[in-house]
């Protein structure tokens, strides 16, 4: 059974982990793993990366990705995998309004790594739509 991205525990186990790693389907079909700085809301996941890197040009040529993010040790782990579709957002409000919240979730290092607070020309940002969510040792 699928849980949900807006789950009360899904999002306070999301706020607590600064990356997540993206898994992408390369060409033949193999996964292809990224560790990811992310944001998220009720309803999807967002990130930014570099517009010639091959997760892109897997994205564009199949969209379908898994997001997890996990903590802990033997015995004690929690995590959350989000399976979904990415898409790539191109729309300028909303363009902005994803920029201001990664840059206010990763305040001061993402502002230092573009060289101040406007996203370089060279990102593009996307989201990730859920299909299947899931969460293991986060409680009840």
């Amino acid at each position: 059974m699928s849980e949900r991205l807006a789950d009360e525990r899904i999002q306070r186990f999301l706020a607590s982990r600064e990356v997540a790693v993206l898994a992408t389907v390369d060409p033949d079909g193999a996964p292809a793993a990224t560790p990811m700085w992310f944001v998220f809301d009720d309803a999807t996941l967002g990130l930014v990366t570099q517009g010639d890197t091959a997760k892109v040009r897997h994205l564009r040529r199949d969209p379908r990705c898994c997001l997890v993010a996990e903590t802990g040790t033997r015995g004690t782990i929690k995590g959350v995998s989000v399976r979904g579709r990415a898409v790539f957002v191109t729309e300028p409000g909303a363009r902005q309004a994803l920029v201001e919240r990664l840059l206010a979730r990763y305040d001061p290092d993402l502002a230092r790594l573009w060289g101040g607070r406007a996203m370089p020309a060279d990102r593009l940002l996307f989201q990730i739509v859920p299909a299947h969510v899931r969460s293991w040792g986060l409680g009840s």
